[in-house]
């Protein structure tokens, strides 16, 4: 693993509990239960099925706030944010196709 992957994985792993992540967020219990409803964030669970949000879910978070703070209404943050990941994916697959057409060429 490169110490980016170790950063990410990090990242994407759940450690805090509903009350804490409500706090460092800004966002009430409720909203984030309605989030996770509506399929706009998705914390880890336990084996005993409490939710635990990782960095990523705090960041998510925040671009929440960000967009209803400008009007957006859920339906169009839902749409929004699966642009933005879709978007995100794509470079990444770009990044990795660039670096195998790099190579292919090297090694030519």
């Amino acid at each position: 693993m490169t110490p980016d992957t170790v950063s990410t994985d990090r990242s994407s792993r759940g450690v805090y509990g509903i009350s804490v992540t409500s706090e460092l967020s800004g966002v009430g219990l409720q909203t984030l239960r309605l989030y996770e409803r509506r399929g706009l964030i998705s914390p880890d669970r336990t084996v005993g099925g409490t939710r635990r949000y990782s960095p990523n879910d705090l960041r998510r978070l925040e671009r929440i706030r960000e967009l209803v703070g400008l009007g957006v209404n859920l339906t169009g943050i839902a749409r929004i944010l699966e642009l933005e990941d879709t978007r995100a994916r794509l470079i990444e697959e770009n990044a990795l196709l660039a670096n195998s057409a790099a190579q292919l060429e090297f090694s030519r």
